[in-house]
């Protein structure tokens, strides 16, 4: 018997180690897909519920790797990054990091927003109150890297990932955009690539490895989707196209970059507003002849209503660089887009097709079973599209679930998972939308849940459930 036991125990952790993939925002490479077999249908408070660990407030995603699960949280003025054992929910270590600064973001967002990364070695969250910090999975600290403050009109929500040795971070902001590389071990700045074109977003970048074998971060920000290559931070390649602000984080498949970008009600076809030349603008409406415009100088129209957004440096007037940006955000378009990648340079040929109906804002596209997922925002309505051709599938709200959703879309298992602002999950059959089950876990969910081992591990405002069959 004692020999069939190490048996059984040494099968148990070589099956651990194949499915250990969620190390990341959306885990492998940014999919939101799982390999793991045997997910729950059907779960909730009092139902296949493996463990339950009430947890600090945080919105960022649980991320999984050998026998411990790794997330961030916030409680009084203290910044968490906390580790828990995968199998039963116990906290093994809590570590606080320094809090310099309460940086004021927008109400939907947190201190403790991104999602940690993770490999073998170590852990490596981001809080915008501080900058980087990595511990291995004892918890020892191993380095940290001071960065901010930032001026990002919603707050700092995008995660690191790691490639190699190597961590990144895109800070995108109003003004001073870069993308960061920092070495894994050390924490040592390896390079920074500047990104003056972005001007607000949140999106987590994904690897493509080119036809010449070289690895390259693809990253969505402010109207442009960018290329970089991973070893010296040069921007390889562009596209084009994209909205002025960009929060979801793209999905590659087959050679394709799937992303959506949802910036206003304004920036849909046919709604968009004419903003006219900053020169024409000052000569009509600068009432103290200061060559600028304030609030109160603005035209009386929507426009006026951007304000605040496009007052990049926040000094409470718009120069002509704010009303460029303000120009470029107003003719930019919603979109769900479909991109080719690879290449040298400006590739904004290499758009396939775009979609432009109920783009969501937040969460990020899914394609599986044959089929790409986009889920609204604001209604629970989700549109599925074919991925050669952008042609709509069909078109459905999710069966007694019409809410709010900040989290995306996640699969494994021939079951797709959406989860609700209150906290309905909603499961559906893969290839449609067909509906298994709708959970109720009586809490507010914004993170986007985690899967692995044959579990899904669902994060709400107070607790960290892990659920199985």
């Amino acid at each position: 018997m004692l020999r069939l036991t190490v048996c059984a125990g040494a099968i148990a952790v070589a099956a651990l180690s194949q499915d250990s993939g969620w190390t990341r925002f959306r885990g492998p490479n940014g999919t939101g897909i799982s390999t793991s077999t045997g997910l729950p249908v059907e779960f909730g408070p009092d139902k296949n519920v493996v463990w339950k660990t009430e947890l600090p407030a945080g919105r960022s995603s649980p991320v999984l790797a050998g026998d411990r699960v790794f997330v961030t949280g916030s409680r009084a003025d203290k910044l968490l990054t906390i580790c828990l054992d995968r199998r039963t929910g116990k906290v093994l270590w809590q570590r606080e990091t320094p809090r310099p600064r309460k940086t004021k973001v927008d109400k939907r967002n947190g201190p403790a927003s991104p999602t940690p990364c993770v490999d073998g070695e170590v852990v490596v969250a981001f809080f915008a109150d501080y900058g980087l910090v990595a511990y291995d999975h004892d918890g020892k600290l191993l380095w940290q890297v001071p960065l901010g403050p930032f001026t990002n009109v919603y707050g700092m929500a995008a995660s690191p990932v790691i490639v190699g040795d190597r961590v990144f971070l895109p800070c995108d902001q109003n003004v001073g955009s870069y993308l960061l590389a920092v070495s894994k071990r050390t924490g040592k700045k390896l390079w920074e690539s500047k990104r003056p074109w972005a001007r607000s977003g949140h999106s987590t970048p994904v690897v493509y490895r080119s036809e010449d074998g070289e690895d390259q971060l693809i990253l969505a920000g402010s109207f442009e989707l960018d290329a970089y290559d991973v070893d010296n931070g040069k921007r390889a390649w562009w596209v084009g196209g994209l909205c002025f602000e960009m929060k979801s984080t793209p999905v590659l498949r087959d050679g394709m970059v799937y992303i959506n970008g949802y910036g206003s009600p304004w920036n849909q076809p046919g709604r968009q507003i004419s903003v006219p030349k900053f020169a024409d603008v000052v000569a009509e409406r600068d009432a103290d002849h200061d060559g600028v415009i304030s609030k109160k100088e603005m035209p009386k129209s929507v426009i006026a209503s951007f304000f605040d957004f496009v007052d990049l440096d926040r000094n409470g007037q718009l120069g002509e660089e704010d009303w460029g940006f303000l120009r470029a955000a107003c003719a930019s378009q919603n979109g769900f887009l479909a991109i080719k990648a690879g290449g040298v340079g400006d590739m904004t040929q290499s758009l396939q097709w775009a979609y432009r109906r109920s783009v969501p804002q937040l969460p990020s596209p899914l394609l599986y079973g044959g089929v790409i997922y986009v889920l609204n925002d604001q209604s629970g309505l989700v549109t599925t599209l074919e991925p050669k051709t952008g042609k709509v599938i069909t078109r459905g709200r999710l069966k007694d679930a019409e809410d709010n959703y900040y989290a995306s879309p996640i699969a494994g298992d021939g079951k797709v998972y959406f989860t609700s602002e209150n906290g309905l999950i909603s499961v559906v059959k893969a290839g449609g939308l067909e509906s298994l089950a709708v959970n109720d876990l009586d809490d507010r969910c914004y993170a986007t849940p985690a899967i692995g081992h044959g579990r899904i591990y669902v994060r709400t405002m107070t607790a960290l459930y892990c659920f199985g069959e």
